[in-house]
């Protein structure tokens, strides 16, 4: 039901934001940190670069092609020109730069803020001009007369002078919207961050994997070249000649299959990056430790409670289903708008000046009965605020978990590291023990191949080792991140 009352007065003027560090054995760090060499990494010259606000140099044609659309048609399009060296510091730039993801994300913020500033259109009023000339004059089969021209403008104003706070509710609505987009960046960046961080160290791993086991190929030749000389010597057997033979076959079929690894690691990161279609890209950077943890369990939670994205975001969702409950609830309350009308009008060559006229309304309505409608949005709008809530106490837990089981795994894996290295050097004594004891004629071809598959098996459990407490502490810190400023 509806009511309104319409005023007709003299014109009228309208005015219009781990306790302590970790248990770190000291005598590790210059041990680890730079001990496990990467392989030889082709070199290229100095290419132009360009250089971000963090003072990050990357090579302009590492840049993704401007054009989303671009469609290679040719072989030589696609074909890998070249491998470039990059670091992690360089491929997070890229990341940064080049992921279509993040930039769509970003897109989508954009649309939010744009949203914001159409519902704070509401609070200015709207202006509407409308002119017309018209010549007019009898039709062609009546008596010829003289046409008659006029001319008639008006100007329109409306403005909503009170809606029950629903213009309010939709403003507020749409500011927690561009909140919750603008949390949805931060934590697409993270993730994007992390996934570079993750696929830069299975890149390292397959480097390392294809440096060990060319060296494992290496020590097979040299077995094979030693069991051949003892049995030319008649002091060796035809049957440790093929013990050596089929160790390197097995060893050779090993770097096989870590030539593919490394190849697909290559394009996995290449394409996380938005690299152009030619360039395909190595790493750089040593495979070391990335640093140690200086915080406990405890406050690692606490501050991941304060800084995760994922819980802001929950709440300003939340904020949004009670503004729109407020928006519901307010087609329920009167709606008060004000009207404003001028108009000119003139007929040329008719003796008579310009005429005009004007007019203020004011408009109120009332909605007494809409059948339940506006209360049932209401509550559908409560449903939602607890269901954020209730998705804020599952991602607050999960935060906590996810903290304690990548803090649990960096210790673990920093003990893997000890271990591994201890491994490592007791692996290369017993081969070179093993094979001293087969040329002196007292050990056996068997020894020396089992001591050649530990010391394979022991580098790549201490590569191992590191590249995983460095992933833990990537992801720990994905867990526990300090957020931009807002």
């Amino acid at each position: 039901m509806n009511f309104s009352l319409l005023v007709y007065s003299t014109p009228a003027t309208v005015a219009l934001s781990f306790a302590g560090a970790l248990s770190a054995i000291a005598f590790l760090i210059p041990t680890l940190v730079g001990s496990a060499s990467a392989a030889p990494l082709p070199q290229t010259q100095n290419p132009p670069v360009t250089t971000s606000k963090n003072s990050v140099q990357v090579p302009n044609y590492l840049n993704a092609n401007p054009n989303p659309l671009q469609f290679p048609t040719k072989p030589e399009e696609v074909r890998i020109q070249g491998t470039v060296p990059i670091t992690l510091a360089q491929a997070l730039e890229l990341a940064k730069r080049n992921n279509r993801d993040l930039q769509v994300t970003i897109l989508q913020l954009e649309r939010s803020r744009s949203s914001l500033r159409e519902a704070q259109a509401a609070l200015f009023p709207n202006l509407n001009l409308n002119s017309s000339v018209t010549n007019s004059g009898n039709g062609f089969r009546s008596r010829p007369s003289q046409p008659t021209t006029s001319f008639n403008g008006s100007a329109q104003l409306d403005y909503n002078l009170y809606t029950s706070g629903n213009r309010e509710a939709s403003i507020r609505a749409a500011e927690e919207q561009v909140r919750v987009q603008e949390f949805t960046v931060e934590t697409q960046a993270q993730t994007i961050n992390l996934n570079t961080t993750t696929q830069y160290y299975d890149l390292q791993q397959a480097d390392e994997q294809v440096r060990i086991n060319q060296s494992a190929v290496e020590n097979a030749q040299a077995s094979l070249r030693d069991t051949q000389a003892r049995l030319q010597a008649g002091v060796g057997t035809r049957f440790d000649v093929l013990q050596a033979q089929v160790n390197l076959a097995n060893a050779q079929q090993q770097l096989n299959n870590a030539f593919s690894q490394q190849a697909i690691a290559r394009r996995q990161l290449a394409t996380l990056l938005s690299l152009p279609q030619s360039v395909n890209i190595t790493a750089a950077d040593p495979v070391q430790l990335a640093g140690l943890w200086q915080q406990t369990v405890e406050e690692s939670i606490i501050q991941a409670f304060q800084n995760r994205p994922e819980l802001q975001q929950f709440l300003a969702q939340r904020n949004i289903s009670e503004q729109q409950r407020r928006q519901a609830l307010s087609q329920l309350g009167p709606q008060i708008s004000l009207s404003g009308n001028y108009n000119l009008l003139d007929q040329y060559n008719d003796g008579v000046s310009v005429t005009d006229g004007y007019s203020i309304g004011l408009q109120a309505s009332l909605n007494v009965f809409d059948g339940g409608a506006a209360r049932a949005r209401a509550d559908q709008s409560r449903a939602d605020i607890a269901i954020a809530e209730t998705q804020f106490a599952t991602q607050r837990d999960q935060i906590r978990f996810d903290v304690e089981q990548f803090y649990s795994q960096l210790q673990s894996n920093l003990n893997n590291v000890q271990t591994s290295s201890v491994a490592l050097n007791q692996a290369r004594e017993a081969l070179n023990l093993a094979r001293l004891r087969f040329q002196a004629g007292v050990g056996t071809q068997t020894e020396v191949i089992d001591a050649e598959n530990a010391l394979t098996q022991a580098e790549g459990n201490r590569v191992s080792a590191i590249l995983d407490y460095n992933r833990a502490l990537a992801n720990l810190q994905r867990s526990v991140t300090t957020r931009a400023s807002r």
